[in-house]
């Protein structure tokens, strides 16, 4: 079964979702911003993504552009700063069994399915 990983006041997160319920696909909606995801949800989901934490920041964010811009963290850290602070994650992201991907556009959920 799918998740797509969504922010519903996020134009590009409805995209996402509105793809997967136009193309019939099962799906677990998780509303991280509601229920934060803990370290070792964010660790598989990475691995899934086959991405660093920080190629998956929001840098147009006030906290990233603020506090973190210009600063290296490691991977451990960044596990926690986007724990802390969710809006960080760039969205959608929808996970399949083996693999997820950053869902901009939408049609980039097919490389999940296949």
């Amino acid at each position: 079964m799918l998740k797509i990983y969504h922010n519903p006041r996020c134009q590009k997160s409805r995209a996402g979702l509105e793809y997967l319920q136009n193309n019939g696909y099962s799906f677990d909606i998780i509303r991280y911003m509601d229920t934060r995801l803990t370290e070792q949800e964010l660790k598989i989901l990475f691995m899934k993504l086959n991405l660093s934490p920080y190629q998956a920041v929001r840098t147009q964010e006030e906290i990233f552009k603020k506090e973190l811009k210009g600063k290296i963290f490691t991977n451990e850290e960044w596990f926690t700063i986007i724990r802390q602070n969710p809006c960080l994650l760039q969205r959608p992201i929808v996970e399949g069994k083996y693999k997820a991907v950053i869902a901009v556009p939408a049609e980039r959920i097919e490389e999940v399915i296949k």
